[in-house]
C-alpha cells in the first residue's frame, strides 16, 4: 500500500466534463487539487454542445469535429420533420478527445492528475478525509493507495461509488442505459445521411421509452439509443439505425455503453465535506438526454460551493451547488420530464410529438432555449400558441 501524506484541499473523483471542470476551476482559484480518474473510460454520447457552453467554458474551435445546422425528427411511420437552426450552429465533439482536453486543461491550471479506481473514503478525528483507491502497475497488478484531503467532489458517473457511500438511497436513482457505436462516415454521398444534420428517431422499435440518434462527428458518426426497459436489445436497435442511415457497412471504430440518470438527486452533499456533481448528482436533462452542458455547469457550481466551504468551514456552503443549479434549470428539467413521460409512452403519441415539431413557433423557441440554456420569455404570444397546440395534440384533436 502506498500512503501519500500530502494534504490536498480537494480530491475530485472522476475526470469527465463535470469533474474536470470542477478541478480546473478550483486549481485556478489557487486550491491544491487532485483529479483521480479511471483509465480508458469513454461515455456513450451524441457529443452535441450548444453555443452557450462554447462561450461560457472557452472551448476552442479545434475541438469541434462538426457544426450542425439542423435536426431531423423521424416519426414511427417514418415521417420526417426538419428543424433548421436560423443563424447559428450546434457544435459536435468526440468525447474521447474532448474529455481528455478538459482533463489536461485542469492539469495546466495546477491540478495534479492520477489514474486510479476509487474504492472508499473515511475520516479521522481531525475531519481529514482519507481516500482509498487502486492503481494499476506496469506489470498489470493492482496497488492500493491512500491520499489525504480536506474535502472531496464525487463526479464518478451515474453509478457513483462516492454517492453510494455518502448518501443512502443514491444507488436507487433510476436511469436509462445508453449505447452507441462510433462508425466511419461514408466516403460517398448517402441520401439518408447529412454530415451537417442530427437525426433523431422516435419509434418504439428504436427505443420503447427514449429515442435513437445519428449525430455526425466529421470523419465519424455516433449512432446510438437508450432504454430503461430490461431485455430491450440496444445493439439490435443501433444496427437498425445504421441501416436506416446507410451506415450498415461502415467501419465500426468503437462501442460504448453506460447508464444515464433520469433526474437530479434530492441531495448532493453529505452534510460534512463531500459534494456530488455531473451524472453522480443526476444532472442529465430528461427527454433530450443532454448532459455535457449540465455536467459542466454542475461542475462549476460544485467548485464554487466547495471554495465557499473551504473558506468558511461551514458544511451548509455545499448545499448552494444544488440550490443554484435547480434555480437555473429546475423548471426546464420538470418540463422535459413531463414531456418524456407523456410523449414517449407509445408510438401514437410519438407520431403526434414529431408532428408538433413542424410548427415554426415550436422550432424557434426550442432552438432558442437549447442554444442559450434559458427559457424564452420574450415572445409570450408564441408561448400561448404552443400551449394550445400541445393541448390539441394531447387531446387528439389535431391531426398527426
Amino acid at each position: 500500500m502506498t500512503t501519500d501524506n500530502e494534504l490536498f484541499d480537494v480530491v475530485v473523483v472522476g475526470g469527465g466534463p463535470s469533474g474536470a471542470t470542477a478541478a480546473n476551476d478550483l486549481a485556478q482559484a489557487g486550491r491544491k487539487v487532485l483529479l483521480l480518474d479511471r483509465a480508458g473510460r469513454i461515455k456513450p454520447c451524441g457529443g452535441a454542445i450548444p453555443p452557450r457552453l462554447i462561450r461560457d467554458f472557452d472551448i476552442p474551435d479545434h475541438l469541434l469535429v462538426a457544426r450542425v445546422n439542423s435536426a431531423r425528427m423521424v416519426s414511427p411511420s417514418d415521417k420526417k420533420v426538419d428543424m433548421p437552426i436560423d443563424g447559428g450552429f450546434v457544435g459536435m465533439v468526440d468525447r474521447e478527445i474532448f474529455d481528455e482536453w478538459l482533463r489536461m486543461r485542469a492539469v495546466q491550471a495546477g491540478a495534479e492528475r492520477r489514474t486510479g479506481f476509487f474504492k472508499r473514503f473515511d475520516r479521522d478525528a481531525n475531519n481529514v478525509t482519507t481516500v482509498h483507491y487502486e492503481t494499476r502497475e506496469p506489470d498489470g497488478s493492482m496497488r492500493d493507495c491512500l491520499v489525504r484531503t480536506r474535502a472531496m467532489i464525487g463526479a464518478d458517473g451515474a453509478l457513483s461509488a462516492v454517492a453510494r457511500q455518502c448518501l443512502p438511497g443514491a444507488d436507487r436513482l433510476p436511469f436509462v442505459f445508453a449505447y452507441h457505436e462510433i462508425v466511419r462516415s461514408p466516403d460517398i454521398a448517402v441520401t439518408s445521411f447529412d454530415g451537417t444534420r442530427c437525426d433523431v428517431y422516435y419509434r418504439g422499435t428504436v427505443s420503447p421509452d427514449f429515442y435513437g440518434w445519428i449525430f455526425p462527428h466529421g470523419d465519424t458518426v455516433s449512432v446510438g439509443t437508450g432504454s430503461a426497459r430490461k431485455g430491450f436489445s440496444l445493439k439490435d436497435s443501433v444496427s437498425e439505425l445504421r441501416g436506416a442511415a446507410g451506415l450498415g457497412r461502415s467501419e465500426t471504430i468503437r462501442r460504448e455503453g453506460a447508464p444515464i440518470p433520469l433526474h437530479p438527486l434530492p441531495r448532493w452533499d453529505d452534510g460534512h465535506s463531500v459534494l456530488l456533481a455531473g451524472d453522480a448528482a443526476g444532472v442529465v436533462a430528461p427527454a433530450s438526454g443532454e448532459g455535457i452542458y449540465y455536467a459542466m455547469i454542475g461542475g462549476r457550481l460544485a467548485a464554487e460551493a466547495m471554495e465557499l466551504f473551504l473558506q468558511t468551514g461551514k458544511a451548509a456552503a455545499l448545499r448552494t451547488a444544488r440550490k443554484r443549479f435547480m434555480k437555473m434549470h429546475g423548471i426546464v428539467f420538470w418540463i422535459l420530464g413531463v414531456m418524456q413521460w407523456y410523449w414517449y409512452s407509445n408510438d401514437r403519441r410519438r407520431e403526434r410529438f414529431v408532428s408538433i415539431c413542424r410548427d415554426r413557433d415550436v422550432q424557434k423557441l426550442t432552438w432558442d432555449a437549447y442554444m442559450n440554456k434559458e427559457l424564452v420569455r420574450a415572445k409570450p404570444i408564441a408561448h400561448v400558441r404552443i400551449f394550445f397546440k400541445n393541448l390539441a395534440h394531447m387531446a387528439g384533436l389535431a391531426s398527426a
